[in-house]
């Protein structure tokens, strides 16, 4: 016998006691009768579709007695036992103009759903059913290694061996133990994914609350439309060594757009691969999978040519590999603690929202194992290539190493002859292939995933990815990395402060819920659910976000360029484990303090059945299809009939 879940949420009829008496009369009650409870407020939230994958028609049938609109398609109901202010709002601008324009700009959702349940829920928010499942543990190694092949992992190790003074081995090092790290945090947020097929803001919900959940999502959209910019800008450099590599003369166009912060031959190359980059996004997330398996495949083809190349020209490996290092003492201690934690700041936004990939696994252990051993070895390879190749520059360009790939490939094409410039096309064109790929898997999905979740009856992942894409063309990137601002160390400073999200998400499933979550509830406005907390906010997940975020506020300030105490520097150094870890305990020992609902004394996952969800209210106001009394053997409450199969020794 299990033990059983602790929970405060008020117990739910079983669909067992449909034949009761009361459950009949209940039935016969007629939404006149319940007006309150039944009245439509606006014509519904998307067009009326014939049933479909997309369209749930067990959804159609369950939604409960109600009025039709002329359209044909469901009403959209509301709750007594939700905020008021949703239906306020919808009761004032139902009859507008607006409100008829703007409703035919919904995205598709379950009828039957509440006004407020319309901002927790649609498609690409609901648990991803059987169907969409199509991630193995294949997918997941080639998205990895696709990718690990990009410019910032060929560079991150020049500020070891540059500024620390690490010889190219230890640096090397630093690479393997901070991705490893890495590693590990990536798979604890992916299980989350993988075993209950929910994204990240949907995950986050059940730590900061069901609209508390709504700042971790914006902070982390926002970061990922910024960050499309910077590398699609990046991505431009890409094109303009194709095109100056086939035509020359493209090099010397004329500037036309003088004072803007850039030039027209930029310019020009920039546009061409944000607009070759929105085909990409068209896509849904389970068949993107594809981008990332050709990536995997000419990606590191290219980076091993180049390695190869390099060598040849350079007959040898270059000085750098015979270098010792240049700090010793404290200095080289902390020269790799900082290593290693730029290692992992690296990962900060992907440790985050893995979740929006790894629901995508046809099971958990796909996502696990693939994801462990592919993140270090392939960004330890790409970080060797990148070592070896800059090593052999020095020789071959008779100066300083020249780290930045981009910059090489500029200076081969520089030195004019065929062979250089087709061997320069081809390496530019994966790396822009790799910058694409890049791109799409920690920025566009992300954000997508994200603005879906801030504004879901309007919004999904593909409409979401259109918006970044806009956002980071309209934000003009090439402002943003002049060399005369400190924003992109402001920007990947800022990026371990999402330490502290994860910090709270992982305590909050790990240790103190044990694996269980109520799915059904992270889609409910109801006061009563076990996630709406305190109007919807989760006091004891912002009290831990906010103290993670503390630790490091100082050194954070010293690193944007502001004189801090040696103290804060050197707590800063270690960033991320210091938000991680005080958000994460800090979040622990308040639930312990102050004990919240839906958790379980043991470790109990329950996604396992998760198939279709239907998410609407059945007429009574109660959650449709959910045996809430358990089984009278198993000891447990609030079980599905599927999640009473779970295999508790899992």
């Amino acid at each position: 016998m299990s033990p059983p879940l602790r929970t405060e949420a008020p117990p739910r009829k079983s669909s067992l006691d449909d034949d009761d008496d009361d459950d009949d009369d209940d039935h016969a009650v007629t939404c006149l009768e319940r007006d309150h409870e039944c009245t439509p407020l606006l014509a519904g939230p998307s067009r009326l579709l014939q049933p479909s994958r997309r369209h749930s028609t067990r959804a159609s049938v369950d939604a409960g007695p109600g009025p039709i609109n002329p359209e044909g398609s469901p009403p959209t109901f509301h709750s007594s036992d939700e905020p008021d202010l949703v239906d306020f709002i919808m009761e004032k601008v139902k009859n507008t103009k607006l409100a008829y324009y703007v409703d035919k700009l919904a995205v598709e959702s379950e009828p039957g759903l509440t006004n407020a349940q319309l901002m927790l829920n649609n498609h690409d928010l609901k648990p991803v059913e059987p169907a969409r499942r199509q991630w193995g543990p294949w997918n997941f190694v080639g998205f990895w290694i696709a990718d690990s092949f990009n410019i910032n992992t060929w560079m991150i190790s020049s500020s070891m061996i540059v500024q620390a003074g690490l010889s190219w081995w230890q640096s090397w090092l630093c690479v393997w133990i901070g991705y490893s790290i890495a590693a590990c945090f990536i798979v604890l947020t992916g299980r989350i994914g993988a075993t209950y097929h929910i994204s990240f803001p949907v995950a986050s919900r059940s730590s900061f609350g069901i609209w508390g959940a709504l700042w971790p999502v914006f902070n982390r959209a926002a970061m990922a439309c910024i960050w499309y910019g910077v590398q699609a800008w990046i991505g431009g450099h890409c094109v303009k060594l194709m095109i100056s590599a086939i035509w020359p003369s493209f090099q010397r166009i004329p500037n036309g757009i003088p004072d803007s912060g850039t030039t027209t031959y930029d310019f020009v190359a920039f546009f061409l691969f944000w607009a070759g980059s929105l085909p990409a996004i068209w896509f849904p997330v389970h068949k993107i999978r594809h981008l990332f398996t050709a990536k995997a495949i000419v990606v590191p083809t290219a980076g091993v040519a180049f390695f190869i190349w390099a060598i040849v020209r350079a007959h040898g490996i270059g000085p750098i590999v015979h270098q010792p290092a240049t700090s010793s003492g404290s200095k080289l201690g902390w020269g790799m603690v900082t290593g290693i934690m730029s290692s992992i700041a690296n990962f900060a936004t992907l440790i985050v929202n893995d979740p929006d990939f790894s629901r995508f696994a046809k099971k958990p252990k796909d996502a696990f194992w693939s994801q462990l051993l592919t993140i270090p070895l392939g960004f330890a390879v790409t970080s060797f290539i990148g070592i070896i190749v800059s090593s052999s520059s020095t020789v071959i360009f008779q100066g300083d190493p020249i780290w930045d790939p981009l910059e090489l490939l500029q200076s081969f094409l520089d030195e004019g002859g065929s062979a250089n410039r087709a061997g320069v096309f081809f390496i530019a064109s994966a790396f822009c292939l790799a910058q694409l790929g890049t791109n799409i898997a920690a920025n566009s999905v992300s954000a997508g995933t994200d603005m879906t979740a801030l504004l879901p009856r309007y919004l999904n992942i593909r409409r979401g990815g259109y918006v970044c894409a806009l956002v980071g063309l309209v934000m003009c990137p090439w402002n943003l990395l002049s060399s005369a601002n400190n924003f992109t160390t402001y920007l990947s400073a800022y990026s371990v402060f999402l330490s502290s999200i994860a910090g709270v998400i992982i305590s909050d499933y790990y240790a103190v819920r044990r694996g269980y979550l109520e799915i059904r509830e992270l889609y409910s406005a109801k006061a009563s659910s076990p996630y709406h907390y305190t109007l919807g906010v989760h006091w004891r997940g912002y009290a831990a976000y906010l103290c993670g975020i503390l630790i490091n506020i100082v050194g954070f300030v010293g690193a944007i360029g502001q004189p801090v105490p040696r103290a804060a520097t050197y707590i800063y150094n270690v960033n991320f484990f210091g938000g991680f870890l005080v958000a994460s305990a800090t979040y622990y020992a308040l639930c312990r303090l102050f004990p919240v609902p839906a958790t379980s004394d043991v470790w109990m996952e329950v996604g396992d059945d998760v198939a279709e969800v239907r998410m609407a209210y059945d007429a009574d106001g109660s959650s449709g299809h959910v045996d809430r009394e358990g089984s009278p053997d198993s000891g447990v409450k609030g079980f599905t009939e599927g999640e009473r199969k779970v295999d508790l020794e899992r």
